[in-house]
């Protein structure tokens, strides 16, 4: 009778912890070493914060308009609240006119999660990796879109609580975007100042002559 009473204790006090094993509610993208990033993350996130974030990665084929809230509600069973659910739907269909797939989501269990990060930020870093041409795979910009977004996302909260993360990633690729955006305006404007200004600006002192 005593060792049953022990059992149920353990169970008890282990239970909440046995929800917040794991930070990947649904896996049909990640390789391995994406996974462990995540449950890094999310471990130390929850462990300085008290805040679960979470991962759908689903190459499901969601039609145009589909409702990422309900769907996120299938996985309720095996969250912990307070949380945020990152949904990466690379197969979900944007509009059907267009044929264009790829939704991306962010689901908090209270408006007062939702003002701890922003919701562009984290889907621009998520999203940035894979719009990005290289060489990379369609799956590696997967596996490294939803890394990325969800050490964003980790970041964002971990900041409006004051709280530094060591397990996080730097977000270089927006960080190189952002480098060829500032080239491509630097080129824009000496292409401008040769070819339209210089000369507008030379008639206009000559002309001052």
């Amino acid at each position: 009778m005593f060792k049953a009473q022990v059992r149920v204790t353990l169970l008890a006090l282990l239970l909440p912890l046995l929800l917040n094993a794991t930070a990947i509610l649904k896996d049909d993208l990640l390789k391995l070493e994406a996974s462990k990033l995540i449950e890094q993350m999310g471990d130390e996130l929850f462990s300085k914060t008290g805040i679960n974030a979470y991962v759908v990665a689903t190459n499901e084929n969601f039609p145009e308009k589909f409702n990422l809230v309900e769907y996120s509600k299938k996985y309720e069973a095996n969250t912990s609240k307070p949380y945020v659910i990152l949904i990466f739907a690379p197969n979900a269909i944007i509009t059907q006119k267009s044929g264009q797939k790829g939704r991306v989501a962010l689901i908090p269990s209270s408006d007062a999660l939702r003002k701890l990060y922003n919701k562009s930020d984290v889907m621009d870093a998520t999203i940035d990796v894979v719009a990005f041409k290289d060489k990379n795979t369609k799956e590696d910009k997967f596996n490294i879109g939803i890394v990325q977004g969800f050490s964003e996302l980790a970041d964002q909260i971990a900041t409006s609580k004051n709280v530094k993360l060591k397990t996080t990633i730097p977000n270089d690729t927006r960080t190189f975007i952002g480098y060829l955006k500032i080239l491509v305006y630097i080129g824009t404007f000496f292409v401008l100042w040769i070819f339209i200004l210089r000369p507008l600006w030379m008639r206009i002192k000559n002309g001052k002559k």
